[in-house]
């Protein structure tokens, strides 16, 4: 069964149109596949603000979505998260990690996200996301996911303070020209997936989406990830950052590529 979940509280948002986002991603599926979403957090507007600020502001939606996740693996569900963006998985990754200790977790992201506050350049709260799930520093949403077991999927740009720690820890990358579903499930061996999937992970214009990096994944590749992995290996998938346009007829059009990508999944649950 699936459990659709869908944070509405900021989470450190920039942009104004990331809570759209999630839910009008959340809208789609409910309506193909005959779903009700549970909806988490107050929307409220984005602010370019400081970790310092956006992390305690955030305290609230983090919990509740922590709470929604581990009661969903708790029951044997598939949980599908659709996040306004990557920082609500300061809180996801850790459930994962404690109620499943030798999975995989696949960050699909053009962006490593694993500076901390001692390399962060921008104070970016959704930059630190990886690292803290890894217990490089305390976000106070627990920790508990081994590095090892994170591989960086489509990354391209990385800081180099970041990349150093990348290195130091033994996360893997694997760049976008690398991006197959052997390689995908070379990584992963025997072990459960976790899904994280960042949308500017994707070549740009493919979905809208924040800090947008050139030459990323095509929508085939995407597919392939959720074709490749058997469903009884997968534990849960969480889906960030569509920054949703004024457009409806973009919107829709972004929608479609969204569920066609991970259609596997969906239509196997």
């Amino acid at each position: 069964m699936i459990d659709l979940i869908v944070s509405q509280g900021r989470v450190a948002d920039r942009a104004d149109r990331m809570i759209e986002g999630a839910a009008r991603t959340a809208r789609a599926v409910e309506e193909r596949y005959g779903l009700s979403a549970q909806y988490i957090g107050t929307p409220a507007p984005a602010v370019n603000d400081d970790w310092t600020e956006s992390l305690p502001q955030a305290r609230e939606t983090l919990l509740a979505m922590a709470k929604a996740v581990t009661t969903s693996l708790d029951g044997g569900d598939l949980p599908v998260l659709l996040n306004n963006t990557c920082s609500v998985s300061l809180a996801t990754l850790p459930v994962v990690a404690r109620r499943f200790p030798d999975a995989v977790v696949l960050y699909v992201d053009a962006h490593g996200d694993f500076n901390t506050p001692e390399t962060t350049d921008t104070g970016y709260l959704g930059g630190m996301v990886l690292s803290g799930a890894c217990g490089l520093w305390d976000s106070g949403h627990g920790a508990g996911l081994k590095p090892e077991q994170a591989v960086l999927i489509g990354t391209r740009d990385v800081d180099p303070a970041e990349q150093t720690l990348i290195e130091k820890t033994g996360v893997r990358v694997i760049p976008p020209s690398q991006t197959t579903a052997e390689n995908i499930m070379a990584a992963i061996g025997g072990a459960r997936v976790w899904v994280h999937i960042d949308w500017d992970v994707m070549d740009p214009g493919a979905v809208p989406a924040d800090y947008t990096v050139p030459d990323g994944l095509l929508p085939a590749q995407i597919r392939a990830i959720f074709d490749a992995i058997p469903r009884e290996r997968l534990i849960g998938v969480e889906l960030a950052e569509f920054n949703a346009p004024m457009d409806e007829e973009q919107i829709e059009q972004a929608l479609a590529v969204i569920l066609d990508m991970v259609s596997p999944t969906l239509d196997a649950a």
